[in-house]
């Protein structure tokens, strides 16, 4: 069965890529879609399942390559909003993901949002997308699947949190009003039961609501008889005015909505049929503004107390841990002098536990067995202590990497793109000759490293916070490490790529021959030689400029030296370059190890691939989960990360062994 709707535009949440970012250019990727499946919970019917197709066939991705606008939460209402715009042509489908590059505007009102962008404050971004066509399908024991096959993105946006997509079809708002609703095939496999198409055409064919609308009162309230005098039409007109206020009035009344919408809708003159409409619509809208839970119906921008107190004692606790890096909020400072143990009881308490006479050990064993807010408060400290610590760790890869996610631990395969076919004279009326791409593949997977500590009762009843933080802590710096020393462990095992060559290697134009020191010299060379890199056909030069100067920490300070912009030298014949003093020092400790006079080259990530790293989707960086111990009495801290790098084209970067 094949019906037509009208729908409002929906939005999903995407992921900005922040190794990507180019701050001269003030631009970044986006993931804007990998058309997973979420649940969409429409205000009227049936929850039902989306899944977005990724075939580049099903996704119309002009209004993107067009050069789409980059929005303030989606704010379309006003021009102050536009806070950027896709880059023409960059949107397109890779491996299942959909994938643009957006530009900031250079507007003064827009620097602060670029900033914080560039800091990492900013990383939610969501995208609003229509859809044009779904096909229905039932599952076994699940809602129904609705798989958008032909649809569009047409604005990506810059929000505080990414968009929830299991919000469903939003209520307009009055930055979403101005938006049209937009015509929808769906496409049943199977036609429903009459009860069921009776409904879904009663609550979402707006189309027919639309043609009802329009569609003058029904004439069956009114005798058929034939009109005779003025008298008897003003007569009908009074009884079928009465009935129009009446109704609108009993219906406003009995949704307990405000004397003045239905006032509104009266004096407007709205029919029956679309004062109806109007009314479901004000109480979707109202139903959406309140959040309601078995205890207490929450306003949005209000906060439950317990949540409220979880906080404060999390900041409490984290101060008491490091008072510069967690400043002491105002709810906390009830709690501040609080030993863990205090707090356990109190939590206790609040969840309707007597702690009468309970002796420390009795208080903390069931503090950490029961239902009270005590475990998650711990769970919080844990794990803000490790993303404090990870984020911390420097990580002096990053700039020169490239950072992707991966959506399984299967084998991932990168193409080596070559360079494209040399454009050759077409002579009038000649033909157009045709060309082939070059390309080679490296692989590799991501892994996932982890470890597990317990903190027992006794910790509580010492009064030890230091487990709590510190092992977390640990972890945090741990993880950073560890990623750390697999990217750079790619550069010092110097491996063979999928040729068989090693990364560095004379027959891959990158390593050094002789080998000599740091200097403006062996810079230029090194230089060269990367300019004169060619595509896989061996005769395209690819002319890749490096930008960034890699040494070990015995060769930093001598690094700073070449590149610093305030030297001005005796001697003409000492002056340094402007294209080597727009080289970044990248210093990295662990390359001593191998070598205390080696340095390297290595190009921008935007320009040609270097070294990837991948982390899996959804489990970016550290991960910390806590429970309550079953072998221990006592919490269990669980520390995982989902990690994996590989060296993708060796054109990108240069060694040279130093003399």
């Amino acid at each position: 069965m094949t019906r037509n709707i009208d729908l409002p535009p929906l939005t999903r949440a995407a992921d900005l890529l922040p190794a990507s970012i180019d701050a001269v250019e003030r631009t970044i990727d986006v993931v804007w879609s990998t058309g997973a499946r979420v649940r969409r919970n429409p205000f009227f019917g049936d929850p039902f399942d989306e899944e977005l197709a990724m075939d580049p066939r099903a996704v119309r991705l002009d209004r993107l390559n067009a050069g789409a606008p980059l929005l303030k939460v989606h704010d379309a209402s006003v021009l102050d909003s536009v806070i950027g715009s896709v880059v023409p042509g960059s949107a397109r489908i890779e491996n299942g993901r959909g994938i643009a590059r957006v530009r900031f505007s250079d507007r003064a009102e827009v620097e602060p949002l670029w900033k914080d962008v560039e800091a990492g404050h900013i990383r939610a971004v969501s995208i609003g997308y229509q859809v044009h066509r779904f096909e229905v399908s039932r599952q076994a024991g699940a809602p129904e699947l609705w798989r958008a096959v032909d649809w569009t993105p047409f604005e990506i946006s810059a929000v505080p949190i990414g968009a929830d997509p299991a919000a469903g079809f939003r209520a307009e708002t009055s930055s979403e009003s101005s938006l049209p609703l937009h015509p929808c095939v769906v496409h049943r496999a199977d036609a429903p039961s009459k009860e069921k198409a009776a409904m879904d055409d009663a609550v979402t064919d707006n189309t027919e609501t639309q043609t009802r609308q329009a569609a003058p009162e029904p004439q069956d309230r009114v005798p058929t008889t034939p009109v005779t005098d003025a008298e008897t039409i003003a007569a009908r007109a009074r009884d079928s005015e009465r009935e129009r206020v009446g109704t609108i009035y009993d219906l406003a009344g009995r949704l307990h909505l405000e004397r003045s919408f239905a006032d509104d809708l009266v004096k407007r003159g709205v029919t029956l049929d679309a004062a109806r409409s109007e009314i479901l619509d004000k109480v979707a809208t109202d139903a959406e503004k309140t959040r309601v839970s078995p205890q207490v119906s929450i306003p949005l921008g209000g906060r439950d107390e317990r949540v409220t107190r979880r906080d404060a004692v999390s900041n409490a606790l984290l101060h008491r841990y490091s008072p510069t890096l967690f400043p002491l909020s105002e709810p906390a400072r009830e709690y501040r002098g609080m030993t863990l143990v205090e707090h356990a009881r109190e939590f206790l308490s609040s969840s309707g536990v007597n702690v009468r006479g309970m002796s420390r050990d009795e208080i903390a064993t069931r503090a950490l067995h029961s239902t009270s807010d005590f475990p998650e408060v711990l769970a919080a400290v844990t794990g803000k202590t490790l993303r404090q610590a990870y984020d911390a760790y420097p990580r002096t890869y990053v700039p020169f990497c490239r950072q992707v996610l991966a959506t399984d631990f299967k084998a991932m395969h990168r193409v080596q793109l070559g360079e494209a076919p040399q454009l050759v004279k077409v002579n009038e009326g000649g033909e157009f000759k045709r060309g082939t791409l070059a390309e080679g593949r490296e692989s590799y997977r991501v892994e996932t490293y982890g470890r597990v500590v317990a903190v027992t009762r006794q910790v509580l009843i010492n009064d030890d916070l230091d487990a709590f933080t510190r092992i977390p802590a640990m972890y945090g710096t741990a993880i950073a490490t560890l990623e750390s020393d697999v990217v750079w462990g790619i550069i010092l095992a110097n491996a063979a790529m999928s040729d068989s060559i090693a990364l560095f290697h004379q027959n891959h134009g990158n390593l050094a021959n002789p080998a000599t020191a740091l200097s403006v010299t062996a810079i230029g060379a090194a230089r060269a030689a990367m300019a004169r890199q060619t595509g896989l056909d061996k005769k395209t030069i690819l002319n890749v400029r490096p930008a960034y100067l890699i040494v070990p920490a015995s060769l930093e300070l001598a690094a700073e030296q070449l590149v610093a912009q305030n030297l001005v030298p005796a001697q003409t014949g000492n002056v340094v370059p402007s294209s080597i003093r727009t080289l970044t020092p990248i210093s990295e400790p662990r390359l001593d190890a191998a070598s205390l006079t080696a340095w390297y080259l290595a190009a921008n990530p935007a320009q040609i691939d270097t070294i990837e790293y991948a982390y899996l989707e959804g489990q970016q960086g550290a991960y910390i989960e806590t429970r309550n111990g079953f072998d221990v009495d006592g919490v269990e801290i669980k520390c995982r990360l989902d990690f994996g790098a590989k060296a993708i084209d060796w054109r990108g970067l240069y060694r040279n062994p130093g003399a």
